[in-house]
């Protein structure tokens, strides 16, 4: 099921990156690291041998960045806020960065009976887990009051918003998940 929607939000980033209406090269950006983003989620779940985990860990590190900063570069006005509004695609790819992170580090061998507890990588884990889930909540329930009011068909030119939010929301609530799933 995993791998459904993030081949399909892979699928729905890249449509969107190569869309003409792709406003400018950040947003190109956002789309092809979406891209990539979803593809690598959408065959973790088979735990398919990766050459360099690390490689990829690296990557993610740096994607990780990229919203910040580009936001903080935009020379707009309300900058700081852009980059309060990208706050979600940043923890998005630092959940990536610590997934891949979390494969390249050996599993702590624990003797039976004996209680592990909360450790700092367990606290890492959570507290993305619950920040993606709260994202994914939000942006999943943002349009529902619109959707309920509309009389008849809903598909219109401006479905564009509930879509993103949409996916957004999806990938947020799969990341949380695969969070759990690599814990």
């Amino acid at each position: 099921m995993l791998t459904a929607l993030f081949g399909a939000a892979a699928g729905y980033a890249l449509r969107q990156y190569v869309s003409p209406r792709s406003a400018g090269w950040r947003s190109s950006g956002d789309h092809l690291l979406h891209t990539v983003m979803a593809a690598a989620m959408a065959v973790m779940p088979w735990h398919l041998h990766v050459p360099s985990p690390a490689v990829l860990t690296v990557f993610f590190a740096g994607a990780t960045l990229w919203f910040p900063v580009t936001a903080v570069m935009g020379g707009q006005a309300g900058r700081w806020m852009d980059a309060v509004r990208r706050f979600p695609d940043t923890v998005g790819m630092v959940a990536m960065a610590w997934m891949t992170h979390r494969e390249t580090t050996p599993p702590r061998l624990v003797p039976i009976g004996q209680e592990t507890g909360l450790d700092a990588g367990n606290m890492v884990t959570a507290v993305l887990a619950l920040y993606l889930l709260v994202c994914a909540l939000r942006s999943l329930t943002q349009d529902m009051s619109v959707l309920r009011a509309s009389r008849g068909p809903v598909i219109s030119a401006s479905i564009s918003g509930p879509c993103t939010r949409f996916w957004q929301g999806s990938t947020a609530m799969g990341t949380a998940i695969m969070l759990f799933m690599h814990h």
